[in-house]
């Protein structure tokens, strides 16, 4: 019976897996063509209107910039305004999509326009990894990589008959989840560097312009590698102390040593349990990481809080949502996918 259930679930995960990979090909089929067709920057920049395109051309004999051209491109669809300076001064927006270009002043066509321009500047295209998604992305992937070979250690020092590494670990545990990680930050990021006299951003070239930037992101990824390590530590003990003492008693009448059972027996068979709570640790993760605009780190939520205090518009607010959202979501199936497949043959 144990069999035949195995052989339904790895059935239901192929069909399913089969279904999603269709639905994957054909959007990226949709969105290869629409990129394909997508009106190119040299088009976009011919509709703007001729008292501008007059404007543009007098700018180029004159060193006075009178004519701001901001362009996006995500690819499927791309935006371009044109704004100039002085009293009169003229605004046109346009969005490229499907082949067209269409005028995006006002209704539907500027609140999209609206929304192509901030999720490009979210997203952090042409920009290098210290912004966006791609800040959001890597510094929680690396924070939960350092923090969990650290939960190792730590666990296994709670699980210890060793009484000083139990009191050890256990103080680690209780003062990363016993007090804010905002606080963390700011102890990590100010306090640390005013009692050592020393600055982050001085790990790096000082010529180097995002030697600031490069200094906040070490210091954010200490604070939350450490973080994820004390509750990673309780889902690894957690594990740990699950598989059944037969197996310590087995190894043990083997002649196995302490180390030896928990390395080679224990921790190996604990992985599976460990792989549910780890993922949930993940997706809070990322969003946890949106408190790097306290020390104006460019993660997703700092870029759409400039983009607020500059412009004064809170849709931006509405891409950035959209965002974490997506993101979540497609971590969210992938971690789905993976219990499904550990969980196949237990």
């Amino acid at each position: 019976m144990k069999l035949l259930n195995s052989i339904i679930s790895v059935n239901k995960w192929k069909k399913s897996t089969k279904r999603v990979a269709i639905f994957v090909i054909a959007a990226l089929v949709v969105a290869l063509v629409l990129a394909i067709i997508n009106p190119p920057q040299s088009r976009m920049m011919n509709s703007a209107s001729a008292e501008l395109k007059k404007m543009i051309d007098d700018e180029k004999d004159s060193e006075r910039k009178r004519i701001t051209i901001t362009y996006n491109d995500l690819g499927v669809i791309s935006y371009i305004a044109f704004s100039s300076s002085g009293k009169n001064g003229l605004k046109e927006t346009y969005l490229g999509f499907a082949g067209n270009v269409y005028a995006a002043d006002e209704g539907i066509a500027n609140f999209t326009g609206l929304m192509v321009n901030y999720t490009y500047r979210m997203l952090g295209c042409k920009e290098n990894l210290l912004h966006g998604v791609k800040l959001t992305l890597l510094l929680t992937s690396t924070s939960m990589f350092i923090g969990f070979i650290l939960s190792i250690f730590l666990a296994l020092g709670k699980v210890s008959k060793n009484k000083f590494a139990r009191k050890l670990s256990g103080a680690y545990v209780f003062f990363f989840r016993g007090t804010p990680l905002l606080i963390q930050l700011f102890v990590i990021y100010f306090s640390i560097p005013g009692i050592f006299g020393f600055a982050w951003r001085g790990l790096f070239d000082s010529a180097d312009p995002e030697a600031v930037y490069k200094g906040a992101f070490v210091a954010a990824l200490i604070s939350f590698s450490l973080n994820a390590a004390a509750y990673c530590a309780e889902i690894v003990r957690a594990a740990i102390q699950s598989i059944d003492k037969g197996q310590h008693e087995a190894a043990k009448a083997l002649g196995m040593t302490y180390t030896q059972t928990m390395w080679l027996i224990v921790i190996p068979q604990s992985i599976r349990r460990m792989i549910p709570p780890l993922c949930n640790e993940f997706v809070m993760m990322i969003k946890d990481v949106s408190l790097v605009f306290a020390i104006s780190l460019m993660d997703i939520t700092t870029i759409s809080k400039t983009i607020m205090t500059s412009e004064g518009n809170y849709m931006v607010f509405i891409p950035a949502l959209i965002i974490y959202l997506i993101i979540t979501a497609i971590l969210t199936y992938i971690f789905g996918k993976i219990e499904e497949k550990l969980s196949i043959y237990e």
